[in-house]
């Protein structure tokens, strides 16, 4: 007996099943970034190069030896004289105890929270999911705790404390909340990133490890993602790729930034002289990744092409591969600020313009290494300045310990006001300046 045709009933109630399942798919996958702000820390805690060489001197913790060298790693940092610690490193000597470094945390991030939930006028009770992110500070109750029992958040709120992911936590964290946000429907996702700056002293002589000394400032930064429907019309930005790479299982980019103790036993944080190899490596595995999601088909062509020639004629001398031209894929570059020779080797290695680093050099000026919150200084920077406009791309790529390197891609979906107050408000109109360039 003959089967019966497939009525037009039938086809078109296939073709709404399929369509609705492939509409609320991609739903489930939008997050909007709605806001964010960064802390700006009181004049008062401004730390000049003066300052820092007379603090040195006049603390009692270091010899001579370790003075010259952080007097000479500070004069080539590229951080100014408006970069600020917390309240307890400017005294003598410095407190380093657990209470300061919970009284720096309280005050980054009550004041970022708070700044960000008003500008909106959100009620405290309506964020569903937050994350913190804080490297080398991790108190008991945590620091989400410390937040949902400031601000009243509700019990049922899903909330995650991350600790010692180093300076690329704060795209980890944006990561977790996407991932969180793809469950979790109609959710708004509060993300905090910081670094306490109290604690983290080193007082020994170790070179390695009296770096972190002279390179990281207080700061941090409160961001509001959303998925609901509602928020696509207020939000700034659209995530639009996410791209993770972790380098841990090669032994020299563990080590490359590790907490260690010294030969006296004293604590603290060091970086190898392989960093910036390391750096370079973990860059071009993540680009490798995430290239083919952002390059034009052409970019893409002539990077493949030199590879195909590079192994034909590799034994010719065929050495050089060709970079692709990612300012035709992205308007603005927030490279992680975590020192001017990162800065400047992201920008080497991309062979980007110098105009392209512009919003990390002035962030590492003004705010020196806010570690993962640095990249939304940067932002900050972009959108005072009134470069970004609806419809650019921006790249943020951070760098931690591990060794990792993320990147997340954002698109620009609103027309922003540069006179919207932010933590460069102030200042603006200064920069750019020039960085004396110290040998």
């Amino acid at each position: 007996m003959a089967e019966a045709p497939i009525s037009l009933i039938h086809l078109f109630a296939a073709f709404v099943i399929i369509f609705t399942v492939a509409y609320y798919s991609l739903r489930c996958k939008r997050v909007y970034l709605v806001n964010f702000t960064c802390y700006l820390p009181e004049d008062s805690l401004r730390t000049p190069i003066s300052n820092f060489i007379e603090h040195l001197e006049r603390c009692n913790v270091f010899n001579r030896e370790s003075i010259d060298f952080q007097v000479k790693v500070s004069e080539r940092s590229g951080i100014g004289d408006e970069a600020c610690v917390p309240i307890s490193i400017h005294e003598l000597p410095p407190d380093s105890t657990l209470n300061v470094s919970r009284e720096e945390t309280t005050q980054v991030m009550f004041t970022v929270v708070n700044d960000l939930l008003s500008k909106h006028n959100i009620n405290p009770k309506s964020i569903d999911i937050l994350v913190s992110n804080c490297s080398l500070f991790c108190p008991s109750p945590s620091i989400t705790t410390m937040i949902i029992n400031k601000f009243g958040f509700r019990s049922n709120i899903k909330s995650i404390s991350l600790s010692g992911m180093g300076c690329s936590a704060g795209i980890l964290s944006i990561s977790l909340a996407k991932d969180l946000l793809k469950v979790h429907k109609n959710s708004l996702a509060l993300v905090l990133s910081m670094e306490a700056v109290s604690p983290n002293g080193y007082k020994g002589s170790t070179k390695s490890m009296l770096i972190g000394n002279v390179i990281f400032r207080m700061g941090g930064a409160a961001i509001l993602l959303s998925n609901r429907h509602q928020d696509k019309h207020k939000a700034k930005y659209k995530l639009q790729h996410l791209v993770r790479t972790h380098m841990g299982s090669d032994d020299q980019s563990y080590l490359s930034v590790i907490q260690q103790q010294d030969e006296d036993g004293k604590v603290g944080v060091s970086l190898s002289r392989a960093l910036l190899h390391v750096a370079a490596n973990a860059l071009r595995t993540n680009i490798s990744q995430l290239g083919p999601h952002v390059l034009p088909y052409s970019e893409q062509l002539l990077y493949g092409w030199s590879v195909i020639c590079r192994k034909i004629w590799a034994m010719a001398g065929q050495k050089d591969v060709y970079v692709p031209n990612f300012r035709k894929a992205f308007e603005h570059f927030c490279i992680h600020a975590g020192g001017k020779a990162i800065i400047q080797a992201v920008e080497d290695n991309l062979r980007l313009q110098k105009e392209d680093g512009e919003a990390s050099r002035m962030t590492l000026y003004r705010f020196g290494n806010t570690s993962s919150s640095s990249l939304w200084y940067e932002l900050c920077y972009l959108e005072a300045k009134g470069k970004v406009r609806k419809g650019d791309r921006i790249w943020q790529i951070a760098f931690g310990s591990g060794f990792k390197v993320n990147s997340a891609v954002w698109k620009c979906i609103s027309n922003l006001d540069p006179k919207e107050s932010n933590a460069w408000s102030d200042r603006i109109h200064l920069y750019p300046v020039d960085i004396p360039n110290v040998l």
